[in-house]
Formats: C-alpha cells, sequence, structure tokens
C-alpha cells in the first residue's frame, strides 16, 4: 500500500520505516529540511537500536523516501499518518497546534483520490471529528481558488484514531510484537485498509516469536481509541508511583521493596512490570498524557484525584535522591556529585522531562557540583538543556574526586563497570542507586557505602 507519513519524531520516523520494511510504499514528509537532508543519507536524526540500519535497507531497496513537500505526500499516500508532535502546554492540556496545520494542510491538498487519515499522534479525547473538521477548513480554502464542490471531495476521505504504544528504547521490537493493534473509526472501508495494512504486523510475519497467535485487532469508536492511549499510560504511570510509595514506606519500617514487588507481581491480576522502584518517571509521555487526561477531566467537571495523586508521588520521588545523599553527606555545599545516566531511560537520547534535569537544578542550588556521565550522551555531545553540569566521557573521569555517585538511568553498561576502581578515586565511596539497578553486595564488596530506594541493602 501507499503510505505517507507526516512528521519524523520518534513516533513517525519508525512507522514509517517498519512499515517499509514490511514492503508498504512509504514516504515520510517533514518540514525541517536539515532533517530531512539527514534521512535521505540513511541517518536517523533520532538515537533508536536498529533504526539507521533499517532505514538504510528500506533507502535501497526503494521502499521509503523522505521529503518537506506536503503536497507531495499527500498525493502519493492512500493512508495519512499525522504523527506530529503534541506538547504539554503550562496547564497541561496537549498542544495541538502542529495537528492542525498538518490537518489543513492535508485538506489543501487532497488530490481527489480516496484517503485515510490516520490520528497517529497522542491527541485529546474528541479530535478526531476535530481533525475531519480542519481537514473540511483546509478544503474550503482550496475551494475558493477553483470550482471545486466540497461536497464532492469531503467524501473521499476518512478519519481514523490508531494510537500507538512504543517503548523508546525498544519501538522496533514493540511496532512488530505489538499486544494490540487498536483502530478507532465508523467507516468500514476505512478500517479495511488498515486491517490491510496491518495484516504482516497482525500475522506476525515480523515478530520474534512467529508461532504466536495473531495479535488481537480492537475496533473501537474514535473517541474511546483516544482514551484507551491516555488510559494504558496513566495506568502505567500510576503504578509506578505505587511502588515507589511502598518503597518509601518500606525505607521507615526496614523491608526491600524489590522482595515485595516480586511477591505481589507473582500475583497473575497484579503481574510484575512496571514495578520497579526508584527516581520516579519522565520522558515524553507519561508526564504529557498524564497532565492531558487530568485537563480533559477538569474541563468536563471532574476532578481526577488518584491521577493528580499519582502525579504528586512522582514529583516528590525525584527529590528521594537528593534526601539520601543529604543523610550520607549532610552538608552538600561544596560537594561533588557525580550522576551515572542523564536520558530519563536507556537506549534512548532522549531528555524529555528527565529526573536527572531535576537533581542538577536541585544540586546545584544548593551549591553541589555536579558531574556526570551518559552513554550516550556524553559520545554524542549533546549539552542542549544540561547547564550547571559538566559532562565527563567515561565512568571513571566521572568518579574522580567525587564525594557521591548517583545512579539515575539503568544503562546495561553500568552492570560492568569497574566499581572498585572508581570507588578508589571518589574522595567518599557513597553510592546512591536510584533505580535499585545494582547489586548492593557486589557494591560494597568494591568498597561502596551503597544505599538503594526501599532496600535493606543486603541483597
Amino acid at each position: 500500500m501507499k503510505v505517507c507519513v507526516i512528521g519524523t519524531g520518534y513516533v513517525g520516523l519508525v512507522t514509517g520505516v517498519c512499515l517499509a520494511h514490511t514492503g508498504h510504499d512509504v514516504i515520510c514528509i517533514d518540514n525541517n529540511e536539515e532533517k530531512v537532508k539527514l534521512m535521505k543519507s540513511g541517518q536517523s536524526p533520532i538515537f533508536e537500536p536498529g533504526l539507521s540500519e533499517m532505514m538504510q535497507s528500506c533507502i535501497k531497496n526503494g521502499k521509503i523516501q523522505f521529503s518537506s513537500d506536503l503536497a507531495a505526500g499527500v498525493a502519493h499516500g492512500e493512508i495519512l499518518f499525522i504523527a506530529v508532535g503534541t506538547p504539554p502546554l503550562p496547564n497541561g492540556e496537549s498542544d495541538t497546534r502542529y495537528v492542525e496545520a498538518v490537518a489543513r494542510g492535508i485538506g489543501v491538498n487532497l488530490n481527489g483520490g480516496y484517503k485515510v487519515i490516520v490520528n497517529k499522534s497522542t491527541v485529546p479525547i474528541g479530535s478526531g471529528d476535530w481533525v475531519r473538521m480542519i481537514v473540511l477548513d483546509g478544503i474550503a480554502e482550496r475551494q475558493k481558488s477553483s470550482d471545486e464542490k466540497v461536497s464532492e471531495i469531503a467524501t473521499q476521505f476518512d478519519v481514523v484514531s490508531n494510537p500507538e504504544f512504543l517503548r523508546e528504547g525498544s519501538a522496533i521490537y514493540d511496532t512488530f510484537n505489538p499486544d494490540r493493534i487498536v483502530l478507532g473509526g465508523n467507516s468500514e472501508q476505512a478500517i479495511g485498509m488498515m486491517k490491510e495494512l496491518y495484516a504482516p504486523i497482525v500475522e506476525r510475519k515480523f515478530a520474534d516469536d512467529q508461532t504466536l497467535p495473531p495479535v488481537p485487532v480492537l475496533v473501537t469508536d474514535l473517541s474511546s481509541a483516544e482514551m484507551i492511549k491516555y488510559a494504558a499510560n496513566a495506568f502505567l504511570a500510576t503504578k509506578i508511583s505505587f511502588i515507589n510509595e511502598v518503597a518509601n514506606i518500606c525505607d521507615r519500617v526496614g523491608a526491600d521493596v524489590t522482595q515485595v514487588a516480586k511477591g505481589i507481581g507473582l500475583d497473575s491480576r497484579i503481574g510484575n512490570k512496571f514495578l520497579q522502584a526508584g527516581i520516579g518517571w519522565g520522558g515524553s509521555c507519561f508526564p504529557k498524557d498524564v497532565s492531558a487526561l487530568i485537563h480533559t477531566a477538569d474541563d468536563y467537571g471532574y476532578e481526577a484525584q488518584l491521577l493528580k495523586s499519582a502525579v504528586s508521588v512522582n514529583e516528590r520521588q525525584r527529590l528521594i535522591a537528593l534526601e539520601k545523599l543529604q543523610q550520607a553527606l549532610k552538608i552538600l555545599k561544596g560537594k561533588t556529585v557525580g550522576l551515572l545516566g542523564l536520558t530519563f531511560k536507556p537506549d534512548t537520547d532522549d531528555l524529555r522531562d528527565a529526573p536527572a534535569l531535576n537533581l542538577i537544578e536541585q544540586l546545584n542550588r544548593l551549591g553541589a557540583k555536579v558531574k556526570a556521565y551518559d552513554p550516550i550522551i556524553s559520545q554524542t555531545g549533546m549539552r542542549h538543556g544540561l547547564s550547571g553540569v559538566l559532562v565527563e566521557t567515561d565512568a571513571e573521569r566521572l568518579a574522580d574526586s567525587c564525594d557521591a555517585l548517583v545512579l539515575v538511568t539503568e544503562w546495561q553498561q553500568f552492570q560492568t563497570l569497574d566499581y572498585g576502581k572508581m570507588a578508589k578515586l571518589m574522595n567518599h565511596p557513597v553510592m546512591i542507586d536510584g533505580r535499585n539497578f545494582l547489586s548492593p553486595e557486589q557494591m560494597i564488596k568494591a568498597g561502596f557505602q551503597y544505599v538503594g530506594v526501599g532496600r535493606t541493602g543486603k541483597n
């Protein structure tokens, strides 16, 4: 099938490349000329394991192209994905101006053939009908300078909601091994085309385990599909806040949250995922989506108290590492603190709403010198938004002359560092394990004073 993906952030680029890999004819559109030039050369503008290699393969076999020409993209695609950003506004509401601009542009450039316009961006509930209205506005703008009738063109498109459930760092895996595919819409023709588009994925032709049954496809109305995305992320964020609340109680009563999480995770009604206590959630999805759902509830006269509490717990949790540093070092003024990891999660270069940024800000406020080492940030030289921190090139340089280290991001590489050597380079070998990622026994053996989150420090 012929596909156009408008917007080449994490969602848009991964979606476009993976659909091209399954055999569809894809064009990705972005209004950033430099970014388009980079992608045409086979280089990904984002760090996502395996993405650049798959891009290059799809370019080589002619299954994907990149352009800044929206009209060309609309003309090419039978299915048009809107995959632009919807960043949060200060009040928690989603900023939908980029979605609006794209929808209007699609309307202006519709070329007469039937199109399925797909909301892939995470948009407020009710946006499906709103996007249809904006597309019609674009058609009306076009009509002013032509003899076409709006009614004739308007019948040639339908809007579908197709929320994404990709995790940064494993987005390609998630695309080919989804738990479900959600399609929201009221047009049988549009839903049929979407099912055809996803058939290779539904049939697990590109899955790690091709013997599994087909991927469930849930067909809903537009609003329900939009709500599913928000509800899923809000639930996962709440689950993390819950285990962090439990961890803080464990700290006070002498229990070990890792054992507690294992015990409750064995309950099939609960499950073991998203029960890793630490310094809280961040990134581009959880904070934005939970805030947007709270804002939507407020708009309709309902106070989402549970969701507001999940956010409150998360905000407080980001300061747990700071409290533990103060307990270990007492006065932080004049001390040097090293952060192991900067990104909000491993296997990504994303710093959006990363807990590390809060730590840097607070440590600077208290007069501490802050250093950091991150496998991706240190390698790429990215420094945007990283004021008040010295980014080192390796872990041993980070440890040199530090009074404490804080593990902020659970990069797999951090399991195999030479902690014995690092401890000897430090003024005070204190390790605050903000993700309960390291072995307390091994860290103590390496010479560290080990402090976890809700852990006894004995296992």
